[in-house]
């Protein structure tokens, strides 16, 4: 009986009651000594079953009783498959024998051979106290500390912005800057209400007075003898919150101008050489002052924000900068705009054109001429590529000032520069600014970007009293290049997307969703105020920008597809998606997908979290 109930055990062995058989066979156990609740637990659902079926069903009982006996009944071929199982079981136990013991061999092996980390101090309940406590993994000791907290290299919008913030806060900073002269240049004119927001948080909207700064509520988009008005959805903030332009020498030097009100902000003009290393650990800069004498300083913290032509990114990131066009620039005197209080996007043959106020009588114009190589100045030939190829493609409103324009001969040009941010943390020093992170500038979105940073890196730097311990400050501020994903991401995604579409190309394909991008806007409600709410920085969700970038592609297919689609059109739609998801997913990689999406999987996101 035991030899043919044998191979029905293992039938009942997954849901068995666990009720007590006591009587088993003393023998049955001889087979498979390894295991012998398993037989048990077997025979105790075969009984259970059989009880049941007296109770509930006798003569499915008597049935069931036939086939328990005949299938129990003894048989001489039965032998062998009972020596075979008996052995496959044998081979099991030692196969899982083996492998538990090699995974534990191997655990032991690897914690004792990797290399011991330093205690996170990031991760511990009393982080805060960490940064005044001495060690010797890079904290200044008491006798060795500098007379300055932070420098800060460069005092543009960045370093002047983040210079009078901190200053504010009680730190002591020492800005040097290489030329405090009011700069000319001809980006670095247009706020969006995004950033203007900021300027708001730290106190620096008054730097926007006096200077014909000019308030601006949306954009106009011309295209082929048509055009929309899109208008910043506003409804929600205060009366006064709007975009700015105006001349980026007179913002800059307001700003200056306020940092060095503060007692314990000190300006100075001199050219930062290099960056004072011991032990990988950033102590400070050398730089020569303006009477030309070579001069070290020291502080805890040292912030690089020289621009976008930075001379010692490469020293705290890996820059990976690609310029994709050139700005040229004019100044268009008493003309009147299309519309007024507003930016203009001309969608021209090869690429777009913006015009925006940037005082009460002065216009800014900007063309973009693709490729790394300028029609000359000198000699005339970029006079005549304005004049043949880009005035006819300007509004007539304003076609007699461009004309006047590029006549008075004061042109100017500037590269479009892109470079994500690709940190490389180092105690003792930041990056921040067009040094550590930039964008096609056709969207306006440079300064919205550095604005949000320096009120992201104030937010962190106010629980922390002393910043001497450079090794755990370095640890901490990881989560900067976390947090400020969302924001920094979406403008810079749009901004490069935005100008890949807008840009002209033979390719059909390509031209469809051209087309399709300036409809979906005409449109209105929310298929215009969803990417302007992105643009302006209203409205930082890069999973919102993903989601309308792809609804202008599914409308453009749409529209190929009605009323009567075609081999050709489904075809054309086809590539048109593909298009489109070769232009952002690019930008979204460069990014960083992670970052960008899921910032919460991030362990450095947490950091700021647990000293708040």
């Amino acid at each position: 009986t035991t030899q043919r109930c044998l191979p029905r055990l293992h039938i009942h062995t997954i849901r068995a009651p666990t009720a007590t058989f006591n009587t088993i066979p003393p023998n049955i156990f001889s087979y498979f000594p390894p295991q012998p609740a398993l037989y048990n637990t077997a025979f105790t659902f075969t009984s259970h079953r059989r009880n049941y079926l007296r109770r509930r069903s006798p003569r499915r009982h008597k049935a069931s009783l036939l086939r328990f006996r005949h299938f129990c009944s003894p048989k001489e071929e039965d032998s062998d498959s009972i020596v075979r199982m008996t052995s496959i079981l044998g081979i099991d136990h030692y196969i899982v024998g083996i492998f538990l013991a090699s995974l534990l061999g191997f655990l032991l092996l690897f914690s004792l051979l990797r290399p011991k980390r330093k205690k996170d101090r990031c991760s511990s309940a009393g982080f805060q106290s960490d940064f005044v406590r001495n060690s010797h993994d890079g904290e200044v000791r008491p006798d060795q500390r500098p007379d300055t907290d932070v420098i800060i290299v460069g005092a543009g919008v960045a370093g002047a912005a983040l210079a009078f913030t901190l200053g504010k806060d009680g730190r002591r900073v020492h800005v040097i800057e290489r030329d405090l002269s009011e700069p000319d240049r001809i980006v670095g004119e247009f706020l969006q209400p995004g950033g203007y927001l900021k300027l708001i948080e730290l106190g620096l909207e008054d730097c926007l007075a006096n200077i014909d700064a000019q308030r601006l509520l949306g954009y106009g988009i011309f295209k082929d003898g048509k055009h929309i008005k899109l208008s910043y959805p506003l409804e929600k903030f205060h009366a006064d919150v709007a975009g700015r332009s105006f001349h980026n020498g007179r913002f800059i030097q307001r700003m200056r101008e306020k940092a060095a009100s503060l007692p314990n902000v000190k300006l100075e003009q001199g050219t930062v050489k290099s960056l004072i290393e011991e032990n990988g650990i950033v102590k400070g800069v050398q730089y020569k002052t303006k009477d030309g004498e070579e001069v070290k300083a020291y502080a805890s913290l040292t912030v690089v924000c020289d621009g976008c032509f930075s001379n010692l990114r490469r020293s705290l990131c890996s820059p990976m900068i690609d310029v994709p066009s050139h700005f040229v620039g004019l100044v268009l005197e008493n003309c009147q705009l299309p519309f007024s209080n507003h930016g203009h996007v001309i969608l021209a043959d090869p690429s777009p054109i913006l015009f925006y106020p940037i005082s009460s009588t002065e216009v800014r114009c900007l063309v973009d001429v693709q490729g790394q190589k300028l029609p000359s100045i000198a000699n005339g030939e970029m006079a005549k590529y304005l004049k043949t190829v880009v005035a006819p493609q300007v509004p007539p409103e304003i076609y007699d000032a461009f004309v006047a324009a590029v006549d008075k001969g004061n042109i100017r040009t500037m590269p479009n520069r892109s470079m994500p941010a690709t940190p490389q943390p180092t105690p003792g020093a930041l990056l921040m600014g067009d040094a550590f992170n930039m964008r096609h500038p056709l969207t306006g979105g440079g300064m919205t970007v550095a604005l949000s940073d320096i009120v992201l890196l104030r937010d962190l730097l106010r629980p922390l009293k002393d910043l001497n311990n450079t090794v755990s400050l370095c640890k901490y501020l990881e989560s900067f290049y976390t947090l400020r994903k969302p924001m920094a991401s979406t403008i810079n995604t749009l901004a490069g997307a935005l100008y890949k579409v807008f840009c002209a190309s033979p390719d059909e394909a390509h031209e469809e969703m051209r087309n399709a991008c300036f409809d979906y806007l005409s449109l209105g409600g929310e298929f215009s105020n969803g990417p302007i709410a992105l643009l302006s920085g209203l409205n930082p969700r890069p999973l919102s920008l993903v989601v309308h970038f792809f609804s202008v592609a599914v409308y453009g297919v749409g529209r190929l597809l009605l009323p009567f689609p075609s081999l050709k059109r489904l075809w054309l739609g086809a590539r048109l998606l593909m298009g489109a998801a070769g232009i952002i997913f690019p930008i979204i990689k460069a990014e960083g997908v992670r970052q960008m999406f899921f910032p919460a999987t991030v362990p450095a996101y947490y950091r700021a979290l647990r000293v708040r």
